[in-house]
């Protein structure tokens, strides 16, 4: 279990009303509706969150939700953990 993806989907449910069924790691953040506002949104609620520093240039709504993992896992110095993939969204 990938706590960070866990977390991640947890948080586009929650604050950015986005149905966990449709969260899925190959999802672009503009598949689900967030918008360029909304993506900076999320970048600092999750640096906020998990005290890290991440590339506010690189926020776009092009970005997967692995993508955005791994981003967070990255600064954490957390290896990369698969996520799942079974199209459930956990």
């Amino acid at each position: 279990m990938n706590r960070v993806y866990d977390r991640l989907v947890t948080l586009l449910h929650n604050k950015f009303e986005v149905p966990a069924d449709r969260v899925e790691p190959t999802a672009t953040l503009g598949e689900l509706d967030l918008d360029s506002l909304a993506v900076v949104e999320l970048y600092v609620t999750l640096q906020e969150e998990w005290g890290i520093a991440l590339d506010d240039s690189a926020a776009s709504a092009e970005l997967t939700v692995a993508e955005v993992a791994g981003a967070v896992s990255g600064q954490l110095g957390l290896p990369a953990e698969p996520v799942p993939h079974d199209g459930s969204g956990r």
